[in-house]
């Protein structure tokens, strides 16, 4: 996708998706390209951007970091708990119908996702579980 920076004094003030307008302050608009490198889905993510200024046109570069093991456990036990936390808004907002064994059955079918989640140790052991 192509985009357009503003650059003024060796400094991007804006950055635009679409070409600015006439009468915009056009001064020192230049046309700018992502740079995102392939990243390895659920291992990897991006950082924030930088600017190559001495490219033309501008390169906006994505950089990558890897995502723990830890970090990535963290976030499947989030999602796993949330069918439990969804069950329990769903009885908070019935009190006259509460059911106490919907609540359990919901909590008793996280339990060994949970389980299965905290026993991985690799990346490849959180990959079988998906």
């Amino acid at each position: 996708m192509t985009h357009y920076v503003q650059v003024v004094g060796n400094e991007v003030k804006q950055v635009w998706d679409t070409p600015p307008a006439e009468g915009v302050g056009n001064n020192g608009w230049k046309n700018a390209v992502e740079v995102r490198p392939a990243i390895t889905a659920h291992r990897q993510g991006y950082t924030a951007h930088r600017f190559d200024l001495a490219t033309d046109p501008v390169q906006i570069i994505w950089d990558t970091y890897n995502i723990t093991v830890a970090d990535r456990k963290a976030g499947m036990i989030a999602n796993a708990n949330m069918g439990f936390q969804m069950e329990m808004q769903r009885q908070a907002m019935n009190p006259a119908n509460y059911d106490p064994a919907a609540l359990a059955a919901a909590q008793a079918a996280i339990a060994p996702k949970v389980a299965a989640i905290n026993a991985a140790t690799t990346h490849d052991d959180l990959d079988a579980l998906l």
